[in-house]
Formats: C-alpha cells, sequence, structure tokens
C-alpha cells in the first residue's frame, strides 16, 4: 500500500519549531493481510471488490527517524476481484514502491499517507490504469496505522482512473476512485512520535 514533495523557500523571522522524529520497534520485512479490498468509482458508484489483498513490505526501524518513507511497500496482489454484474478483474502492479509517510501521532495511531500508487485493472471489454490527478501522475491514499491491532487503514486519497478502454460508462477517464482496506501487519510493529 507511496511519494513528491514540494519545497518552499520562507524567510523565518521566529525560530522554527522541531521536525517529529519517530520510533519503530523491530522494523525489518513485513507482510501486510487484507479481507475485502475495494476500488469505487466515486462519479459512478461502480465497486470492484476483491476478496483479499496482500502487501509486503520494507520497515525502517531505530529511533530519530523522519518519518518520510518509514515503510516501503515492494509488493502488492488483489485475490479474486469483480466488478459489476459479478465480471472477474485482474488488478497488477508494476514496479510497486509504494512509501508510508508519517504525519502525525496520538495515542497510539500514526496518520499519514500511501504514495507513488498505480495499478492496472482489466476484465472482460474493459480495461483501465490507477493512478493519480493526471494519467502521468502515480496516487496517494491517506493511512492510519494502530498500534494495538497492528493494522494499516487506507481510504480516502486522490487516486483516478484514466486510460479507460471499454467499461461500458461504469468508468471514465478522469473519474475519482477510492480504495478501502484494512492491512493486518505480521510482525507487529509498534510505531511512536513524541
Amino acid at each position: 500500500m507511496v511519494a513528491a514533495a514540494a519545497a518552499t523557500a520562507v524567510v523565518c523571522v521566529s525560530p522554527p519549531a522541531f521536525a517529529a522524529t519517530w520510533t519503530v520497534t523491530p522494523g525489518g520485512a513485513v507482510t501486510g493481510t487484507a479481507g475485502t479490498t475495494t476500488l469505487k468509482d466515486v462519479n459512478t458508484g461502480a465497486t470492484l471488490t476483491c476478496s483479499s489483498s496482500t502487501t509486503n513490505a520494507t520497515v525502517q526501524s531505530g529511533s530519530g527517524l523522519s518519518g518520510t518513507a518509514i515503510a516501503t511497500v515492494t509488493n502488492a496482489s488483489f485475490n479474486s476481484c469483480k466488478g459489476p454484474l459479478g465480471i472477474r478483474f485482474n488488478v497488477t502492479n508494476n514496479a510497486v514502491s509504494y512509501q508510508l509517510n508519517a504525519n502525525s501521532y496520538s495515542a497510539g495511531v500514526t496518520s499519514g499517507t500511501l504514495d507513488n500508487i498505480t495499478a492496472t485493472l482489466s476484465g472482460p471489454l474493459c480495461s483501465a490504469s490507477v493512478g493519480g490527478t493526471t494519467s502521468t501522475t502515480p496516487g496517494s491514499v491517506t493511512g492510519t496505522y494502530t498500534n494495538a491491532t497492528h493494522t494499516l487503514s487506507v481510504s480516502g486519497g486522490n487516486l483516478h482512473v484514466w486510460n479507460v478502454s471499454g467499461c461500458f460508462g461504469l468508468l471514465n477517464s478522469g473519474d475519482a476512485v477510492s480504495y478501502t482496506a484494512n492491512y493486518v501487519l505480521s510482525p507487529a510493529m509498534t510505531i511512536t512520535s513524541p
């Protein structure tokens, strides 16, 4: 379950605040497993539902971490995916390198974004690509990681479908889509920030 950052020069008239630092234990290789996973066209309501999905990622370890790319997803797979009318779809990801960026922390829950998301959908008489706000940029979703349940939940963001071929008007190029899944991580990770 990936990022581009823009830097702006400013003139500081007061001392800058210290950036948040993060601690992760144990870090290392991790597998995320989700049950029902959905991709819904916000404009038409058409929903692609997968019975499950899995990810493999590498998580940073230690203290004093910046939160940027605190985890990198290196593989994502989606299983038994069906669209409207029960039509089966394949969801593929090429050169997966989604980045999880931690932004804030409260009561055992880390909030952030999963950036650099791209995918391809293909089914009978319907195909499309998934990305960000243009056909050539990757997308992003919001996410929370809860220490108590070691679950990464993703939703929202700026995903859109592009390069739509066929699909009977159920998907249209430029439509916003929402991606929803809850990944239980194994081994469990603990992420904290002062």
